[in-house]
């Protein structure tokens, strides 16, 4: 038996649909700054009447990430910032957001904020420290995986940053002067299997958890594994970096993931060996995988680039059995003979169904977090391991998380900067909130022309359901034409290289315009929604 003591320092899973009282200290002393901020606009009205604001950003990689941060400067600029109660973002919004939320009150200074960020992005972290990060996600985790990979290789190549901090250490510093930020992510099986409701994941700095079922843990503790409920075995928290990989994570398709970590983490073993000073990083770019052994890259490097390998050929229906056979032999002397007997069983027959089993074994990912509730799936309850991803897999907007009841939001300002139809992600919102008999405002089906140069403001009203106000990143009013547009699409791609500064420049001024073109557009709309409040108390008088 635990003693009373013990029982009340054991971390558990919370099943509920409450907000956490954290978060709601937070958004209570943010809804005081969000009235003062209405009434400099002269826009008056009492605390019961004021709305919620939630601001939902997209994926979309640094575009993205350059997308928001435009945004979130024209809204300072224009004294809107204030507010805005929730910022939720996903993919790559989510590297804007981490950036931002360093700085304790950075929404009061953010044209200093904003240029820290740029000169970051001009920046590059060297081999050495990559390869230093990454060695110490290798020896710190039991769940160490290729997320961890692509946080480190990718992600850094993108934000410039190596970032260690962790919640527990944002905690102390964070400011309820600013919103209050939900980064999403998905439960990859729920997605596969359809479980709409067990789908999203919110990961706020208090709590992370499913979004629409009501289970969560503290967030210094995701990762970790639970038993009936209670944490059973305890995982480093995840930090920054960690966090960027994994919300960033579906920048395209598998095939194209592991091409890219292929050649980074060459890249990676090639700029070790220049520092140690083996042979140029020309050489080791034209050599076969397999001859970059020991001591030219160690055990892990080796394993980790065959199994990549083994991966993409197997989903190009290419044959990768000179892989499996160095990997098989590369791991006989670390395994017992039963164990390495059941390794070369595995990989007799090879597809893309066992490649899986073939990789989760070899990895041995030990991350569980089991839970108990009846409105959980089953399927979520019982498995032992569960995969969280990208969220832009399922829906590239963050949209589940702010409609939880509990958070009573009144208005949705929705920034898309999806590469192709910029109004995808409000579609699928409407179809999954049908599905799960969740208020939202209907989605009327737009044209090919719509679709191809939108206007720059949208507003969608439902019955009971928050406004939300859509507003595509490239359209009609912030480029010349549709011939800009596309060439817009075209220069700011998804799965590119870091933007040069000039390309830096334009996004920001973009993304900046569709908000100075529209804040009176805005404030008329937060107008109309205080109205209705006003009517609806008025009624009960």
């Amino acid at each position: 038996m635990m003693s009373e003591e013990n029982q009340s320092e054991c971390i558990t899973v919370r099943i509920g649909h409450s907000l956490n009282e954290a978060e709601k200290n937070h958004v209570t002393s943010r809804r005081e700054s969000a009235l003062e901020c209405l009434k400099r606009h002269e826009i008056h009205c009492s605390l019961e009447e004021m709305p919620n604001i939630a601001l939902v950003a997209s994926g979309g990689s640094e575009r993205a990430m350059l997308g928001l941060l435009g945004s979130l400067l024209a809204l300072f600029q224009d004294d809107l910032l204030d507010c805005v109660l929730y910022l939720a973002g996903l993919s790559g919004s989510t590297w804007c957001m981490v950036s931002l939320y360093k700085e304790p009150n950075w929404s009061s200074k953010l044209e200093k904020v904003k240029e820290d960020i740029k000169n970051k992005l001009g920046g590059n972290i060297s081999f050495k420290e990559k390869f230093k990060k990454l060695k110490k996600y290798y020896r710190e985790k039991d769940n160490f995986s290729l997320t961890d990979f692509w946080a480190v290789l990718y992600i850094t190549m993108i934000v410039k940053e190596i970032d260690e901090q962790t919640f527990s250490d944002l905690r102390s510093k964070q400011s309820t002067k600013d919103p209050y930020p939900i980064y999403t992510v998905i439960d990859k099986q729920s997605h596969e299997d359809k479980l709409d409701a067990d789908t999203f994941v919110e990961i706020t700095p208090h709590e992370t958890g499913y979004s629409i079922t009501g289970a969560f843990v503290d967030t210094s503790s995701f990762g970790s594994q639970f038993d009936q409920g209670a944490q059973i075995k305890d995982q480093p928290e995840m930090d920054m970096m960690f966090l960027q990989g994994l919300c960033g994570s579906a920048l395209a398709s598998i095939e194209k993931i592991l091409e890219e970590l292929l050649t980074l983490i060459k890249d990676l073993i090639s700029g070790e060996l220049d520092m140690m000073g083996d042979y140029a990083s020309s050489d080791i770019k034209q050599t076969d995988i397999r001859s970059l052994s020991a001591p030219h890259a160690d055990e892990a490097g080796q394993v980790l680039l065959n199994l990549v390998e083994v991966n993409r050929l197997v989903l190009r229906e290419e044959d990768p059995s000179s892989h499996i056979t160095f990997l098989n032999d590369l791991l006989r002397g670390n395994l017992q003979q039963d164990k390495h007997e059941n390794l070369f069983t595995m990989s007799k027959k090879m597809n893309k169904k066992t490649v899986k089993e073939y990789t989760l074994y070899i990895c041995d990912l030990q991350t569980s977090w089991n839970l108990t509730s009846a409105e959980v799936s089953p399927s979520v309850c019982l498995e032992t391991i569960r995969q969280y991803v990208d969220a832009g897999i399922a829906i590239n907007s963050p949209f589940l998380p702010l409609l939880r009841r509990e958070r009573h939001i009144d208005l949705i300002v929705s920034l898309d900067f999806s590469e192709n139809d910029p109004f995808e992600s409000l579609t699928e919102t409407a179809k999954t909130c049908k599905r799960l008999r969740i208020d939202f405002p209907e989605v009327p089906k737009m044209s090919k022309e719509e679709k191809s140069a939108p206007k720059d403001f949208y507003v969608f009203e439902g019955h009971n359901a928050p406004a939300v106000i859509h507003i595509p990143l490239f359209n009609i009013v912030n480029c010349e034409d549709k011939a800009e547009i596309k060439r817009l699409k075209h220069t700011y791609t998804t799965f590119q290289g870091p933007y040069s500064s000039d390309l830096i420049e334009e996004l920001l001024e973009k993304a900046g315009l569709n908000i100075k073109n529209n804040k009176r557009s805005l404030l008329t709309e937060i107008k109309k929604i205080i109205q209705r409040k006003q009517s609806h108390i008025c009624s009960f008088c």
